[in-house]
């Protein structure tokens, strides 16, 4: 065995991902890879220890319009990022009553987080502010339990960004991404099936997406198949260990603005 895929809850992530790397097999942890920064710490040091590569299932790094983006930005076609956005919207809200606490911020968001640092390349998150609140399903509010967001980001190189995530979208599953720049602007993501549209005497009509394995299959692919070719080479994953502990801390600095109802800083972001 040469690899492992770890698909546990995710509180169980961090100490998978060390045990495997004490093992000495290379990783693929679906995100998010730690709950606390600590933990993350110790799993990042686990697979530098063992140098064997820790990749995390950030999807959208694969889908080619995120790809194509990023690329552009590195670039400079776009000039210099300003205003950026992402969002995700699940099609259904299932099993609230089950959920863990904050999985809107550490198991969702957390996505468009590691996003938003991926079409801002170079620069880290400097604060967040969060507003939040159980709008579909309110009587699990009591239970911490959200199902609504909206966080704005300030990176340390000026520029500001919007991630927002709801748990009910009833046309089906939609993940976009947005860079506004100082040369132009790029945008990514269609819940559209397909270039059909039907235009007919009750409306205009496409069919959407209903499932993220149907809309990002072919990114489900490609981390997949790029995580078997750094077992092959040595090669440090593009979606690292480091990645997900940036995310994390953007993650855990909204728990702290959705508490306390300010803006928080972003505590021991790193690359």
């Amino acid at each position: 065995i040469d690899g492992v895929l770890i698909a546990a809850p995710a509180r169980s992530h961090a100490e998978l991902v060390i045990s495997a790397a004490r093992a000495g097999k290379g990783i693929f942890c679906e995100k998010p890879m730690a709950i606390t920064l600590d933990e993350a710490d110790r799993a990042i040091a686990a697979a530098a220890d063992a140098r064997v590569p820790l990749q995390v299932g950030f999807n959208r790094r694969f889908a080619k319009g995120f790809r194509s983006a990023h690329l552009d930005v590195v670039a400079g076609r776009i000039g210099t990022p300003q205003l950026l956005r992402s969002l995700t919207r699940d099609p259904a809200l299932n099993n609230p009553a089950n959920s863990p606490q904050w999985v809107i911020f550490l198991e969702t968001l957390i996505h468009d987080f590691d996003t938003l640092r991926y079409l801002n390349p170079g620069a880290e998150a400097v604060q967040v502010h969060v507003m939040a609140d159980a709008l579909i399903a309110p009587e699990y509010k009591s239970k911490g339990f959200l199902d609504t967001a909206v966080v704005t980001i300030r990176f340390d190189n000026g520029a500001i960004a919007t991630a927002e995530a709801n748990f009910q979208a009833v046309y089906g599953y939609d993940v976009r991404g947005e860079v506004f720049g100082s040369a132009g602007m790029l945008s990514m993501g269609s819940l559209n099936d397909s270039d059909l549209v039907r235009y007919l005497a009750q409306g205009i009509q496409a069919d959407t997406q209903r499932l993220d394995t149907d809309l990002l299959r072919d990114a489900y692919i490609a981390e997949l198949n790029h995580f078997v070719d750094c077992l092959r080479t040595g090669a440090k994953p593009l979606a690292s260990g480091e990645d997900a502990r940036a995310a994390l801390a953007i993650a855990r600095a909204c728990i702290e603005s959705f508490e306390t109802g300010k803006a928080v800083a972003v505590q021991g972001a790193r690359r």
